[in-house]
């Protein structure tokens, strides 16, 4: 069981690049996770942003129907 995880003398890179691998495939499962919440709080804010503009406004949304 040793000698698997010395690796004949290459441990260090072998485990190394095990690791960079896992730190790479975990960023790219969390990275679109925040994206997306990150996507979906911007929306958010700018729905309460126009819903607020068209309050003041009267709700006519700006556009004139004629």
């Amino acid at each position: 069981m040793k000698e698997f995880f010395a690796m004949g003398g290459y441990a260090f890179y072998v485990w190394m690049s095990y690791g960079i691998a896992l730190v790479v495939l975990v960023a790219n499962l969390i990275s679109p996770l925040m994206q997306r919440r990150r996507l979906l709080a911007d929306i958010a804010r700018r729905r309460r942003r126009e819903r607020r503009a068209e309050t003041r406004t009267g709700g006519s949304g700006g556009t004139d129907p004629t």
